[in-house]
């Protein structure tokens, strides 16, 4: 089979892993070494989809050939799809082209299960290992990594690539057993266990200096400097979304990972009818994130921001509205006076404008004028608020209302979806 064709399926194989991001990479280059690549400045250019999202990685599989038989996954051993498979020495040619040409700023390289566990993790980590050894490629590297996989490959899979994932699939062990029975919760998670051990030591440890043929001797790589991530498939069992973000807790406090992505089912061809028949509308996986964020960044607790009765996030207004709707009482926040606690759970108020509100109270008290020169979202802001010249009076007395004030117009339905 030609490359281009390989290429075509097995990148297209490859689309429904989410947890590819390049963020958190260190910084590296390799214009002293005479190598290829970095992870930053120049040299680094993005290529864009007909939707308008942005892609700066070669993202493959090794193969969409899989021995398991995971009820939601294309690549399934009993999937009727076109089957590829590269050799070591293709993947590595194609990066290092693609980025020669600027397509790409590096690579995300996933598989399925080819002979076993360990058979397969050689082949991803030898492609890093080429990568990075053979060709000086200082670019960025993203391995999915086998949980049944040895941990002297996870280790090597560790000291070649940025950041390794594992996925978790789905949020709950009962989801995991009915639709993916020959993957096991315990393992996935011992894996992860073992890869956060090591990113850990790899941050301790300083390390003896290798010797190399430049004057200055050179420390050796840190451990995955870019942590790990996972990510789940949202909607295709009955999880709803408290399960959901409750795993997503506990692994960013358990294993440390950098990224939990979310990434909505999508239904496939000769699917099981243990499968829903539609995706789950994308506005979830949205609300998802943006509850992620709160979790993460924003201060709030799990059982703040899933307050419907179901479990369910609100799929009309963010979760940090929401949660400001179901509790009027402490509002209005007085920008002036108010901690930064308080400040990060005004809706309209993220991180970034917290931080400039804090720095420009210092030199005098906020009116509203001040707010519109930060750009902040006044029509937002103003009615959870209290500044010199406004006080949102009574808006705060008909949540309902001001939640129809506030929530985007309904759209129509797709008639033919």
């Amino acid at each position: 089979m030609e490359t281009m064709r390989k290429l075509a399926i097995l990148a297209d194989a490859a689309k429904y892993d989410a947890s590819c991001a390049s963020s958190g990479a260190g910084k590296r280059n390799s214009a002293a070494t005479g190598g290829i690549g970095s992870t930053e400045g120049m040299g680094i250019c993005h290529s864009y989809t007909p939707d308008g999202r942005c892609v700066s990685l070669l993202k493959v599989l090794l193969t969409n050939f899989c021995v398991y038989d995971c009820a939601y996954c294309v690549n399934r051993v009993s999937s009727n799809v076109p089957r590829a498979r590269f050799a070591v020495d293709e993947v590595v040619a194609l990066t290092l082209d693609f980025y020669k040409r600027n397509y790409i700023e590096g690579l995300f390289l996933s598989s399925g299960i080819i002979r076993d566990s360990d058979y397969t993790m050689e082949q991803l980590v030898e492609v890093a290992r080429t990568l990075r050894e053979d060709h000086a490629f200082a670019g960025y590297i993203h391995l999915k990594t086998i949980p049944e996989a040895s941990p002297e490959l996870l280790a090597a899979a560790g000291r070649h690539a940025d950041r390794l994932s594992i996925n978790v699939e789905l949020p709950t062990e009962a989801g995991l057993a009915k639709l993916a029975p020959e993957k096991k919760l315990p393992g996935i998670r011992s894996a992860m266990g073992e890869l956060r051990w090591q990113i850990e030591e790899g941050k301790q440890k300083p390390g003896t200096a290798i010797r190399s043929t430049s004057a200055k001797p050179r420390k050796p790589p840190r451990f995955a400097p870019a942590g790990q991530s996972t990510q789940m498939i949202v909607g295709a069992d009955g999880a709803d979304d408290r399960a959901i973000l409750a795993t997503a807790d506990n692994l960013y406090g358990n294993y440390k990972l950098r990224r939990v992505y979310y990434s909505a089912f999508s239904p496939i061809p000769d699917a099981s009818s243990s499968l829903p028949l539609r995706a789950p509308p994308l506005a979830r996986e949205h609300r998802l994130y943006q509850a992620d964020w709160l979790l993460r960044f924003y201060g709030f607790e799990l059982g703040e921001i899933t307050g419907d009765a179901h479990g369910m996030l609100d799929l009309d207004i963010d979760p940090k509205l929401a949660w400001a709707l179901r509790n009027p009482e402490v509002f209005p926040v007085d920008l002036n006076r108010a901690p930064k606690e308080r400040l990060l759970r005004v809706p309209g108020l993220g991180v970034r404008n917290v931080k400039r509100v804090l720095a420009a109270r210092r030199h005098a008290r906020l009116r509203v004028a001040d707010l519109a020169r930060l750009r902040a979202p006044l029509s937002r802001l103003l009615p959870f608020i209290q500044l010199l010249d406004h006080h949102p009076r009574k808006a705060l007395d008909d949540p309902q209302a001001l939640r129809a004030r506030l929530a985007p117009a309904p759209r129509q339905a797709d008639l033919f979806a």
